[in-house]
């Protein structure tokens, strides 16, 4: 069943494939050339529901009027003409297997709760074969699920979808080139390219949350533009702080969903940050940290590329 909504979802929609990956989109339904046979087709069928409404309406009309006719020309001394029953009441009727109030005194049982008459009606019929088509159905689900397991059960349809998302997440990874950052070797420098990336990133995951889009904290969230930091200043503790999270105060490890390349980028905007000093930002928190310059190479210095 997940497999029909999902090929009925790429076909309406043209599920498309990440641009990085380099594979062509699946053509969607409004790309299909046969569209307009499509719509020609659910036309024609809208058409002919309407044509099969107006039908039955019509025909209803006309029945009324010709049972309305036979009464006004019936002879005041014959008995009085009873109109026939539509095929509707007579279909509901067999249906229920009601019995007419003017009837009932034949199912009529000998039992009377202060003068509360209990009949004898028996279940409707309708009732009666939806039941008996569950325990038909249940028959039929228990051979074919559980006795010769033709098709899967819930469990392992799921499993198998699992199994396939991950191996289309694989594909999708062995595709792409890896970015490799050695926070070790990480040094901060003032590239306005990567400061703006790192901005981007972080007002697009909400960052701006816990310490808002100036970095002057929040509520949850400390101040990231003064000098004290939770858990540590360093540009690894803060690589670190952002790739693995803090769970136990709320912040998620952003590694698990975003590259090691953006988790940089994001880095290098707080980094920015210090020094700002943003309006109404929140008081220090932790311990203040001084960075300690340290002469590196011209290689160390491409922010661990």
């Amino acid at each position: 069943m997940k497999k029909i909504f999902s090929t009925l979802a790429a076909s309406v929609f043209g599920a498309e494939v990440m641009a990085q990956s380099g594979e062509t989109s699946t053509p969607g339904f409004f790309n299909d050339p046969a569209l307009p046979a499509y719509l020609t087709a659910g036309a024609v069928l809208l058409l002919l529901i309407l044509v099969v409404l107006v039908g039955i309406y019509v025909v209803r009309v006309l029945k009324f009027l010709t049972e309305e006719t036979i009464r006004q020309n019936a002879i005041p001394s014959e008995p009085h003409h009873a109109p026939r029953e539509s095929w509707w009441k007579t279909f509901v009727q067999k249906m229920n297997a009601s019995v007419p109030v003017e009837h009932e005194k034949d199912i009529e049982m000998d039992h009377s709760y202060d003068g509360i008459r209990e009949l004898d009606n028996h279940l409707p019929p309708w009732w009666k074969w939806l039941f008996y088509g569950t325990i038909g159905w249940a028959v039929v689900y228990l051979i074919v699920f559980h006795v010769t397991d033709s098709l899967p059960l819930s469990l392992e349809e799921y499993k198998t979808e699992l199994a396939l998302a991950d191996e289309q997440v694989r594909k999708h990874q062995a595709s792409q080139p890896k970015s490799v950052i050695d926070e070790n070797t990480l040094v901060y420098e003032h590239d306005p390219a990567i400061i703006e990336s790192g901005k981007s990133i972080f007002i697009t995951n909400n960052c701006g949350g816990c310490h808002r889009n100036d970095g002057g904290g929040n509520t949850i969230g400390p101040n990231l533009a003064d000098e004290y930091w939770l858990h540590g200043g360093a540009i690894k503790d803060v690589f670190l702080t952002i790739k693995n999270g803090v769970v136990e105060k709320g912040m998620p490890a952003w590694g698990k969903s975003m590259s090691a390349q953006d988790v940089r980028d994001v880095t290098f905007f707080v980094m920015s940050l210090k020094g700002t000093n943003p309006p109404d930002a929140k008081a220090p928190q932790g311990e203040i940290f001084k960075e300690v310059a340290v002469p590196v190479d011209s290689l160390a210095r491409r922010a661990g590329l």
